[in-house]
């Protein structure tokens, strides 16, 4: 069961691809290249290397949320 939810500004990102660096895992370039996470709803196994995708985000519109 997921435990965390992963909200992103997509209008924002500037494509950098720090995120997809950080957390290949979850993180590709969309068609729209942009990057994009695969799977929004995560388990604590795999939080770690996605809040290493948020934390090296440029522009920080990258949110990790606990869901209660």
């Amino acid at each position: 069961m997921a435990k965390y939810k992963i909200i992103q500004d997509h209008e924002r990102c500037i494509g950098c691809g720090a995120c997809i660096t950080a957390c290949n895992k979850n993180w590709a370039i969309g068609d729209d290249g942009k990057a994009k996470p695969e799977r929004t709803e995560i388990t604590e196994e795999e939080y770690e290397c996605n809040k290493k995708a948020a934390d090296v985000c440029p522009v920080k519109i990258i949110k990790i949320k606990k869901i209660e």
